[in-house]
């Protein structure tokens, strides 16, 4: 079995749009539960550019399944963090220019600083994920720093623009994944997936969990949000079928 995390950022981001209330992730996040998703992925970021503080702490509150802080190794998102005890945090690079997460962690450059953040999650109980590219020195050095999984980043796959690089992108993430398991860490995978690519990823051994955002928002637009889950739920499980 895959579970399924569902990042409700664009659920935010509609209502930052206008500056009002709505629509709520919080109330976007009970129907994404309710339709069967295993967990709730949100991203603090530094500019609070969608997600914002008021939404993580009532989320640390009503989310029954799993709460899944993506964020920046920032000083400030640290304390918010520790100070709210979601169930896992993936820390992710955050530059406020990009649209959107552009690649993954540089785990070499900033390792003291993420082995001395990972340990401090450790002791307050929180789980600790690296988002870092198919990279067997990042994996090794996520592992050594203290990380208790990976988050394979896809994007390069899903965004491929042939075939042939769409495959070795493909084969790239598959040793990236063995890699991971060789280390003893739980692996994950997500950015960029859809439901016309995902079910190549969900059918890979060893990969425990998708996290999954912009694509179920987009189509829950036009099919409602717990069918848009359903519907991905649906794939996922095909895929592990064969």
């Amino acid at each position: 079995m895959i579970r399924l995390g569902v990042n409700v950022d664009h659920v935010a981001t509609v209502r930052q749009a206008r500056g009002v209330a709505y629509p709520d992730p919080i109330a976007a996040a009970a129907i994404v539960e309710m339709a069967g998703a295993d967990g709730i992925v949100v991203h603090l970021r530094e500019d609070r550019r969608h997600i914002q503080d008021r939404d993580l702490a009532i989320l640390r509150k009503t989310v029954n399944s799993k709460l899944n802080l993506e964020m920046a190794a920032n000083d400030e998102i640290i304390e918010i963090a520790l100070a709210t005890g979601p169930d896992m945090v993936t820390i992710v690079p955050e530059r406020r220019q990009e649209v959107t997460t552009e690649g993954g962690l540089d785990v070499e450059t900033y390792y003291e600083k993420l082995a001395q953040m990972t340990n401090r999650m450790h002791e307050h109980g929180i789980f600790v994920s690296m988002f870092i590219d198919p990279d067997p020195k990042a994996i090794e050095l996520s592992k050594k720093l203290g990380s208790d999984a990976v988050e394979l980043h896809t994007g390069r796959y899903c965004d491929a623009k042939t075939p042939q690089d769409r495959e070795r992108e493909f084969e790239r993430f598959c040793a990236g994944v063995e890699e991971g398991l060789k280390w003893g860490l739980r692996v994950n995978a997500g950015h960029g997936l859809n439901y016309f690519n995902v079910k190549p990823i969900a059918a890979v051994p060893g990969v425990e969990e998708l996290n999954i955002g912009h694509s179920i928002i987009a189509r829950a637009i036009f099919v409602g949000l717990e069918k848009a889950v359903r519907d991905m739920k649906a794939l996922i499980d095909e895929a592990l079928k064969g």
